[in-house]
């Protein structure tokens, strides 16, 4: 044991101390043996000096006690604002050793965020709040801080699993959809306390997958389903406006160029097939995968430079292109890339299970995807697509979604544009430099383990 170093005067006031407060309490006989065991003088204290010291050993001791439970009180003070300052770093990217451009999810995950009672099927991220959307089989949406990793609400309304969730609409008024397999999707407004303002009905089947198509107004929505449809709706009325037939079978999943004009559904028909939005003629089908097609993408024109060298071409395609090449993923277990035409250039291979989603780097430079094997992949698109970056045990069951979350752009970059989820792009093209200092570093996936995780920088 340490022993704790005092001067002689130290000594000789913590003896006095000793002896006053001894003699205080009228222990004459312990004050005496104290005095001969440290070989004290009989004249080493009289009374004027016990009057003088007596209390002060109380004092000391009762000062101490109050500094120990201040410094308790600062160290779980300065904990908590560790905390938030861990919490608020994706966002405002203070840490200057992240490069975004090429960022990528590790081991552990930021916030483990549990509260379904059944398997996530969404995730869905708010396009200007730190809120994300989490869609579930128990039939509910959880609203949750990421930030901060924190549940903020949980919306009830469908009566069967919650299969897609997606922000979008009007940029001065972001809405929630969200679509089910009791037929139905439904609309909830944020600045209202996420009440439903309107149900949208005219699925014969369980609806799998519902996104906002981006425009300046904002004013459609995509919805693909069980009874082979995709259906195009009004978001102000909730009027189906189109019903687009193609696919032999259950159409799993339908996403939107960024602009809007390209829409890009799969299914269990095993194929791929694109669609002009405005008209709904059918542009190309991608055939080639051997199995159930889960998800499919589009890329970003930030990919484009990388895609094009893979697919053989000299010169890649103008940014302001949307639609130059697509990634589907399926139950094969395999990633395949295309371009606009259905032409297969590669096929990546690597998942031990089936491939449930995909997500672009807004960098362009990876591919991210996850999978029943319970990973998260990442491909790297400069080394002909090369997994260069595996998660192993993401999530301890299937992984069912992954979502990235929308890039923060300068205001003036954003004038003439729309803000959907994931996505903040006007009619047009970002500048390269607004679009790589705009990259958040953060990322969501959901899995069958009831969790939601928040992979962050």
């Amino acid at each position: 044991m340490a022993t704790i170093v005092l001067t002689p005067r130290q000594k000789d006031e913590l003896h006095k101390s000793i002896l006053a407060y001894l003699s205080a309490s009228g222990l004459v006989d312990t004050c005496a043996s104290f005095k001969e065991e440290l070989g004290l003088a009989e004249d080493f204290v009289d009374d004027a000096t016990l009057k003088k010291y007596e209390g002060l050993l109380e004092k000391k001791w009762t000062s101490v006690v109050r500094l120990q439970k201040k410094i308790m009180d600062l160290e779980a003070r300065n904990s908590q604002l560790q905390a938030e300052l861990d919490s608020a770093t994706p966002t405002s990217m203070t840490r200057k050793n992240v490069d975004p451009a090429s960022w990528l999810p590790r081991a552990p995950a930021r916030h483990n965020l549990v509260g379904h009672r059944s398997p996530v099927t969404a995730v869905a991220f708010h396009p200007v709040f730190s809120v994300l959307a989490s869609a579930s089989e128990d039939s509910t949406i959880k609203l949750w801080d990421w930030e901060l990793g924190e549940l903020e609400r949980t919306i009830k309304g469908h009566t069967k699993p919650v299969q897609d969730v997606d922000f979008g609409g009007p940029r001065n008024g972001v809405l929630l959809a969200s679509c089910s397999s009791d037929l139905t999707i439904k609309l909830w407004d944020p600045s209202n306390e996420y009440k439903n303002i309107r149900t949208l009905t005219g699925h014969d089947h369980s609806v799998s997958a519902v996104r906002f198509i981006p425009s300046a107004s904002g004013q459609n929505l995509v919805s693909a389903s069980r009874d082979k449809t995709l259906k195009v709706w009004e978001v102000a009325t909730g009027y189906c406006v189109r019903t687009i037939q193609g696919h032999a079978d259950w159409i799993r999943d339908v996403v939107p160029s960024f602009d809007g004009r390209w829409l890009l559904s799969s299914g269990n028909d095993q194929t791929a097939r694109l669609w002009d939005a405005s008209n709904s003629d059918h542009k190309a089908t991608l055939v080639g995968h051997e199995h159930v097609i889960e998800c499919c993408v589009f890329a970003p024109p930030a990919a484009y430079p990388y895609l094009a060298q893979m697919a053989g071409i000299s010169k890649p395609p103008p940014s302001s292109s949307s639609s130059e090449f697509i990634a589907t993923g399926s139950r094969d277990k395999t990633i395949r890339l295309w371009d606009s035409r259905g032409t297969l250039f590669k096929t990546l291979t690597g998942h031990d299970n089936w491939v449930r989603a995909l997500v672009f780097h807004p960098g362009g430079k990876y591919l991210l995807s996850v999978s029943d094997d319970k990973s998260i992949r990442c491909w790297d698109l400069s080394q002909e697509g090369r997994c260069v970056k595996t998660v192993d045990d993401a999530h301890t069951h299937f992984v069912n979604c992954i979502r990235w979350a929308p890039p923060q752009i300068k205001e003036d970059s954003q004038r003439a544009g729309t803000e959907t989820n994931g996505d903040r792009r006007p009619n047009g093209v970002v500048k390269k430099e607004d679009l790589l200092a705009g990259i958040r570093c953060v990322i969501a996936t959901g899995s069958v383990d009831l969790s939601v995780k928040i992979w962050a920088s």
